[in-house]
């Protein structure tokens, strides 16, 4: 915990070093009408312009520490972080996924409530905090686009409340996959030859899906494969997932069978 702590804390320091490095050009920006500066007037864009920076972080680098004073807030331009907490007696569980356009960080907050950790290799737009938050009371727009992406992530943690309190296995497995295809356009993808289809590479491995979903591997892993016996999903290998029909999924998302 310690080494990971000072590992995280390294890491922040470095990120927030490299302001120095390449600028960002927000008008030619992949996620520029989905990200926080969307729907931002041009005084705003220039302003947050000029503090960001653009910055890739290779898979499995922490990027915030969970409890350390937070230097940097980020647009994710590319890949897909992983956020976790630590419990009192060390374990850890992962509570969320953020993917290309999501904002990472809690403006107006001394420390980082989690770890964020690249689940693949991520590149970012960063922000230093204190800058950042020094923007907020004078472009109304950027704040309240704030507040939009505060209430997503909120409706987004009582959706997966709902999947661990109520679903089962194979409808947690489903929704999981089904988070994953809708995102898909913000991720590195390939679209299948069937216009319905949509073809991914799962961001997180098998156990680490388990911990996600409450579920044991071997659950996962079975309910991987029932998908699969009803035509649901295609497993290209290990990692890579087609899904042939989204509408299918949907429907085993809200109405599988019992486990």
């Amino acid at each position: 915990m310690a080494r990971r702590s000072a590992t995280a804390a390294a890491v922040c320091e470095e990120l927030s070093l490299s302001y120095v490095e390449s600028p960002t050009r927000c008008g030619t920006c992949a996620i520029r009408h989905k990200a926080i500066c969307a729907a931002l007037c041009a005084d705003e864009i220039s302003a947050l312009n000029r503090l960001s920076r653009r910055r890739s972080v290779p898979a499995g680098q922490t990027i915030l520490g969970e409890g350390e004073a937070h230097t940097i807030f980020a647009n994710i331009v590319s890949g897909v972080v992983k956020l976790t907490k630590t419990l009192d007696d060390g374990r850890q569980h992962i509570i969320g996924l953020l993917f290309a356009s999501d904002f990472l960080g809690r403006a107006f907050r001394r420390d980082n409530p989690y770890f964020a950790e690249a689940a693949t290799d991520v590149e970012l737009c960063i922000f230093p905090a204190a800058g950042f938050e020094k923007l907020l009371p004078d472009h109304p727009g950027l704040e309240h686009r704030l507040f939009q992406f505060t209430l997503s992530e909120l409706d987004a943690c009582q959706e997966w409340m709902l999947l661990l309190a109520r679903k089962r296995a194979e409808e947690r497995v489903a929704s999981f996959l089904l988070m994953i295809a809708k995102r898909v356009p913000n991720m590195d993808c390939l679209h299948t030859e069937n216009p319905g289809g949509v073809r991914f590479q799962l961001p997180l491995s098998r156990a680490e899906i388990s911990d996600c979903l409450g579920l044991t591997i071997e659950t996962v892993s079975r309910q991987m494969t029932r998908l699969k016996t009803k035509g649901v999903i295609e497993l290209v290998n290990y990692r890579e997932i087609v899904i042939p029909d989204i509408r299918a999924l949907q429907q085993a998302a809200y109405e599988a069978s019992p486990a």
